[in-house]
């Protein structure tokens, strides 16, 4: 795979984190933006992006995704390796 795709996939927004977060969790994009005070279009819109950036098809490789690559974890899956990033922001 290309690098610029390698590092493109790696570039999600903090907010695009927070969505999948919320994806874990079995919300509907309708669910997340009522959450998060957003209109469902942009979560939409997020989710879509997200797709693109991870090459995921659906909902379900995305999380696949997520986990594998550190930006979920479940049941203690994965958690040891994650840090927030307001923990890294103040890190630094």
């Amino acid at each position: 795979m290309p690098s610029s795709l390698q590092q493109l996939r790696h570039d999600l927004s903090e907010r695009e984190v927070e969505i999948i977060e919320l994806v874990a969790t079995g919300l509907t994009n309708q669910e997340i933006a009522s959450q998060l005070v957003i209109s469902k279009r942009t979560v939409d819109n997020h989710v879509s992006n997200i797709f693109t950036k991870t090459g995921a098809k659906n909902r379900v490789a995305l999380l696949n995704w997520a986990m594998d690559n550190g930006k979920i974890c479940r049941d203690g899956f994965n958690c040891c390796s994650l840090e927030s990033p307001e923990a890294a922001r103040h890190a630094s």
